[in-house]
């Protein structure tokens, strides 16, 4: 039996590629929404927040932690619940 006739299949492929489209849209608004803060806002993101730091800065470590977040997002969805489907699919496909 192909994996591909399953109902069960095509559902879990479905959520993978919709939860894999929410997480890459957000990463990608986060992204490029600093480099066009960068590009037209320059003077907002030198702002002083402190003696020798600006805006800029926990902007953009922020950017590369959402990155981090966005992934440990992804990989808990995956351990908890797309990992459980596979499963459960290749039982049903070896049997």
């Amino acid at each position: 039996m192909k994996p591909q006739n399953l109902p069960e299949f095509n559902r879990m492929v479905r959520l993978k590629w919709r939860v894999s489209l929410i997480l890459t849209i957000a990463m990608l608004i986060i992204y490029f929404g600093f480099i066009l803060l960068i590009a037209f806002n320059k003077p907002f993101l030198a702002q002083p927040i402190g003696k020798n730091l600006t805006l800029g800065l926990p902007i953009g470590i922020g950017v590369l932690l959402s990155a981090w977040v966005l992934t440990g997002i992804y990989t808990w969805w995956a351990n908890r619940y797309h990992d459980n489907r596979v499963s459960n699919i290749k039982k049903k496909i070896i049997t």
